[in-house]
């Protein structure tokens, strides 16, 4: 039986603080560390280079949050982070085209990047056994002679002339994200190759934050016009923290947003809804549009292995690298944060091959299959498309057809999407009916909202 001592996380990203969290609950001491400084930080952090873009939560993300850390929500309102219904506050888009909504009784709240993983952190600090290790960069892993169990990780100050460090652990947890280098000690161990699953989406994006007089949105909370084969490109815009206006457009395979202003701003004036144009072209930009490039989706097939050392686990980005543009990172993140936990309370040993397992079938295999299945619906992506994947895409152009007729559908569809409902939901046989039945024969999909309120319209 192991001793549950120290264990120490790798990063201190949102994955590493969910995972920092839950450890806390079965282990003396949690160790997160990470090469940024991070205790008191209050803006965008080097080693997260998405912190200046929008980070959105899905609602199951949001709940999970809210129960990992008590009251958080309730915080960032007190913050001055706006709220409203997940989908009855927000105009979705899809194929050019507005859905017929209705508030579902799930609420989103908008806040930066940099906020909201700031509360995460000091919520996470706040816990008596939780400490960092701050501005380390992390040099590699420790083990046992035989190697058949990590006993801790070897870190390095960034100052010149520095020594590595030997911090010694119970368990590590790398929650590194996509750079992660866990793959590459494993073989450095003798372990076999990690399989990867990997989709190029060549994806940029851009983002700009704005002071605006007035609401454009007439008390709605955001416009998200979701990317299509037809129109690679899309956006969300939103009201965010202390009264600001969140801008992040994007483009796919190629079709990127352009970072000077005046480009930026025709590049916003394409997409399928005028209206974010309306609302921001005589805004008051806080900042210059910054751009982030995302090239490939990955995921970490760490459940095939044939055998892996005690004592290691990985988490968050570092497992699956979502298209960004769906936003499931952050809620597959805590939803591996109970993964975790789930794992560590069942048995005194860790055992990463049933926890990788359980890991694919029950957080990621749905979200991935999901986004797999919309990323190869753009012709000029690379990648197999058998004849379910196939079935499964015409399948959900009717779904998202009829979601712009009839409330009932787009409710169930943004359940699935905010990982709710499991996809399988959608395929139920009263859905299935209504499906057919409104995307074919539903009359006219639902009128674009009023653009008004956001100024004269081109």
């Amino acid at each position: 039986m192991s001793d549950r001592s120290r264990a120490v996380v790798l990063g201190g990203s949102i994955a590493g603080l969910f995972a920092a969290r839950v450890l806390s609950e079965l282990y003396d001491e949690v160790l997160v560390v990470d090469r940024d400084r991070l205790l008191g930080v209050d803006g965008p952090r080097r080693g997260r280079p998405q912190g200046r873009h929008i980070n959105a939560m899905h609602v199951k993300g949001r709940l999970v949050m809210e129960d990992l850390f008590p009251g958080i929500t309730e915080e960032l309102m007190a913050d001055e982070c706006p709220s409203g219904d997940f989908v009855g506050s927000v105009r979705w888009y899809f194929h050019d085209k507005p859905l017929k909504r209705e508030d579902i009784g799930y609420i989103a709240v908008p806040v930066t990047a940099p906020l909201l993983e700031q509360h995460i952190r000091e919520r996470t600090s706040a816990l008596p056994n939780v400490s960092f290790l701050e501005e380390r960069d992390i040099v590699g892993l420790t083990a046992t002679p035989d190697r058949s169990r990590i006993t801790g990780v070897r870190v390095q100050r960034q100052e010149t002339g520095s020594r590595e460090e030997a911090v010694t652990a119970d368990l590590v947890v790398d929650a590194t994200g996509r750079g992660s280098r866990t793959p590459v000690w494993l073989e450095q161990f003798g372990y076999p190759k990690v399989e990867e699953d990997r989709i190029k989406v060549d994806l940029m994006y851009a983002t700009q934050h704005y002071e605006i007089d007035g609401d454009p949105l007439d008390g709605e909370l955001a416009i998200i016009p979701v990317a299509s084969p037809e129109r690679p490109r899309g956006a969300i815009f939103t009201k965010t923290d202390h009264g600001k206006w969140e801008l992040t457009v994007y483009g796919l395979l190629g079709d990127h947003p352009p970072t000077d202003q005046e480009g930026y701003f025709e590049f916003v004036k394409s997409l399928s809804t005028q209206d974010i144009y309306d609302a921001v072209r005589y805004a008051k930009p806080l900042d210059e549009p910054v751009s982030y490039r995302y090239p490939t989706t990955i995921r970490r097939r760490y459940e095939r292995m044939s055998s892996l050392p005690l004592g290691l686990l990985v988490t968050g980005d570092a497992v699956t690298s979502f298209n960004p543009v769906y936003a499931q990172g952050m809620t597959v993140a805590a939803l591996s944060a109970l993964a975790l936990r789930d794992h560590l309370r069942a048995a005194p040993e860790t055992r990463p091959l049933e926890y990788f397992r359980d890991l694919a079938r029950d957080v990621i295999d749905a979200p991935w299959g999901m986004t797999s299945v919309v990323d190869l619906s753009f012709p000029e992506v690379e990648g197999e498309r058998p004849f379910m994947v196939k079935m499964q895409q015409a399948y959900l152009n009717l779904v998202q057809a009829a979601a712009t007729r009839d409330t009932a559908v787009t409710t169930a569809y943004m359940r699935a999407a905010g990982m709710m409902d499991r996809p399988e939901a959608l395929m139920r046989p009263g859905m299935v009916l209504r499906v057919l039945a409104k995307s074919i024969f539903g009359g006219p999909s639902a009128e674009e909202p009023t653009r008004a309120s956001a100024g004269a319209s081109n």
